[in-house]
């Protein structure tokens, strides 16, 4: 039996894991009896489960200090971070009666659109150069307080404009106008977008591959980040396979 991933919360867990051994925007409004609604998203029930825990752990802390805007990095291609992303937004959304913003950052190999099953035909990449409003390029998905920001049309010089003051003022913008934004950024082992924008953020979750991912990398990752001043909110360990059946797991 195998489930999608495991959690490996709070950062210190992760650190050890990886330590050697030796017209006018308004998103929907607030509702006074607010009932959580219903992902839009297909998912087997498991891995369902697991996503509702990330979410509940990084947004839904109770006193006020939780993150709202929170960079996804994955430690190399094909780890699943976008779907992880785009998941947990998902259900972020169908969790809040706030509003919820997913942003695809992966201006070279941008997926997040795929996720949602909607066209990358203007996005982040569109709105960097200009100064039109941020609401100008979002897509509302099926959800009313979802909505998500794709890569749109980069050019070959659109990587670059991440790392400018225009990224962070967007950034900023984004803050404004949502309760929740969720950036889905370039592994961290062939860019460096994810450790500026994570030190933009409130924080990031690392996403790692299980049986795949290199020791070695992953807490150079782990280190980069901090470098940044990035606070490393968890470690999300993906496609991790369990040897017992899952009913049997549950009660360990």
């Amino acid at each position: 039996m195998s489930r999608n991933f495991e959690l490996l919360f709070e950062a210190g867990k992760a650190q050890e894991m990886l330590r050697p051994r030796t017209e006018e925007f308004s998103p929907e409004p607030r509702a006074s009896a607010f009932v959580p609604g219903t992902p839009s998203l297909r998912m087997e029930p498991a891995a369902r489960e697991e996503v509702t825990k990330l979410v509940q752990r990084l947004f839904l802390i109770p006193g006020g200090a939780a993150p709202r805007q929170v960079v996804f990095a994955g430690t190399e291609p094909g780890n699943g971070c976008s779907w992880i992303c785009a998941h947990a937004a998902d259900i972020l959304a169908a969790q809040v009666p706030g509003s919820v913003c997913v942003v695809d950052c992966d201006l070279r190999l941008p997926t997040l659109h795929q996720e949602f099953k909607v066209p990358n035909h203007y996005g982040l990449a569109d709105a960097l150069p200009g100064s039109e409003p941020i609401r100008q390029f979002l897509q509302q998905l099926s959800q009313p307080n979802l909505w998500l920001l794709s890569c749109g049309s980069p050019t070959e010089d659109s990587p670059r404009l991440l790392t400018l003051e225009g990224m962070r003022k967007r950034m900023f913008e984004l803050r404004s106008e949502f309760d929740y934004v969720l950036l889905d950024v370039a592994p961290l082992s062939s860019s460096n977008h994810g450790v500026l924008l994570g030190s933009w953020c409130d924080g990031a979750a690392l996403v790692l591959k299980a049986n795949s991912t290199n020791r070695k990398a992953a807490r150079k990752a782990m280190q980069d980040l901090q470098a940044s001043r990035t606070t490393v909110l968890g470690a999300v360990l993906n496609q991790r396979t369990f040897p017992i059946p899952d009913s049997i797991y549950r009660r360990l």
